[in-house]
């Protein structure tokens, strides 16, 4: 890996360790998390490295393959409020870590991602290999739940963007051939295996070539509009309720929504109607994936993805471009954005054996539609993957 390679240039010696947190897909379950919905995601077999060796001056010294300037700050002194740069991750980590944890130990590292930024969660995958490796060298064990829990802290408390637990839980709890199914109301899920019956499957890649930051991107606004729409709706059955961002979907029941939608003003109706939709389908997903039913499943990842558009109005034109081609391409199951759906990628589940022909046509299209992207598009075919805690 380059990230040892450099670490090597840089440090003089090998790094005593590499951490690794894959990236995520979720074909069903888009923009439901932060509202504690249910959600389907694979880990794929591409993602984040670390290489890293321990500090015992506290120093923490890292440098990544993606962006400029290397960032340092010591785990005693760690700045209160984010800097406005990459690093703003990593001590969000370091952060919301030593809140719980005593940290004597730093470390210095290289940081590589193995796709292109933007849509399949590379903020969470950083978070989570950067305190895989904070935790190594300090001796740290993490459960599942508590590494879930404080990367989901270091993203939404520090950085200031309003997730849920998807990325992390996918990053963190995915077992290779198997569908994480979520409910992020109590956190319980079910890992459940691919069927004998199912027809073979990978998973492809389309990056549009679009940079992505959600914290710049509206993908924040979104989450106020559903926020809004809730609240009305609580107070229009008169419900009692309380602060306005303790307002979640999942106390409002879709009969309490059908009563009163009409009521709503349009784009919060419209956020609404993304939620509550998006929800039955991340339920009819995970029996389509018990029943081994893949045209099932990949319908209604197109369905989810056609209602990001219209519902929740993210995408990019460029990703609208790409999810219309996907749309008409032989051989592609099913298929949406990956991630906030405002720049960065679609993600498919594809027949193995049509994957030439897939890459070919996606592309030509693609590019005819936007030639300005020609070098900056680029596609990759991945498979599920284990998650930090099923690593071996």
């Amino acid at each position: 890996m380059k990230s040892e390679e450099i670490f090597f240039q840089t440090y003089g010696r090998k790094p005593d360790g590499v951490s690794f947190s894959p990236y995520r897909i979720c074909p069903i379950g888009a923009h439901s998390d932060h509202n504690l919905g249910k959600i389907t995601g694979l880990a794929i077999d591409k993602g984040i490295h670390i290489a890293f060796s321990p500090k015992h001056n506290g120093v923490v010294e890292v440098l990544s393959l993606q962006f400029p300037k290397r960032a340092q700050w010591h785990i005693a002194a760690i700045p209160q409020n984010r800097q406005n740069d990459w690093a703003d991750y990593l001590r969000g980590a370091t952060w919301a870590l030593a809140k719980e944890y005593p940290l004597t130990v730093g470390l210095c590292g290289v940081i590589e991602g193995s796709l292109p930024i933007g849509g399949l969660s590379s903020s969470a995958a950083v978070i989570l290999a950067f305190l895989d490796a904070i935790c190594k060298v300090n001796g740290i064990k993490l459960p599942p739940q508590k590494m879930i829990d404080i990367a989901f802290s270091a993203e939404k408390n520090y950085v200031g963007v309003n997730v849920g637990t998807l990325d992390q839980s996918c990053e963190v709890l995915s077992r290779k051939d198997h569908l994480l199914y979520l409910d992020c109301l109590d956190n319980h899920y079910e890992l459940i295996p691919t069927s004998p019956d199912m027809k073979p499957y990978q998973i492809a890649i389309f990056f549009s070539g679009l940079e992505h930051s959600l914290a710049g991107s509206k993908y924040n606004m979104r989450v106020d509009e559903l926020r809004a729409g809730v609240y009305a709706l609580q107070a229009f059955a008169g419900f009692q309720y309380g602060k306005f961002n303790q307002a979640n979907a999942r106390d409002v029941s879709f009969t309490i929504y059908q009563a009163y939608k009409d009521k709503l003003p349009l784009p919060w109706a419209k956020r609404c109607e993304h939620w509550y939709t998006e929800f039955q389908r991340v339920e009819a997903g995970a029996e389509a994936w018990r029943r081994g039913d893949l045209e099932e499943y990949g319908r209604l990842s197109f369905e989810s993805g056609w209602s990001s558009i219209h519902n929740w109005e993210s995408g990019a034109p460029e990703q609208i471009k790409l999810y219309e081609i996907m749309r008409e391409t032989d051989g592609i199951y099913g298929g949406r954005f990956s991630g906030a759906g405002f720049k960065g990628c679609c993600m498919a589940l594809i027949d193995p054996e049509k994957a030439s022909a897939i890459e070919e046509h996606v592309e030509r299209e693609y590019l005819t539609a936007y030639p300005e992207m020609k070098g900056k598009y680029s596609f990759h075919l991945c498979r599920s993957a284990d998650g930090i805690a099923n690593q071996l």
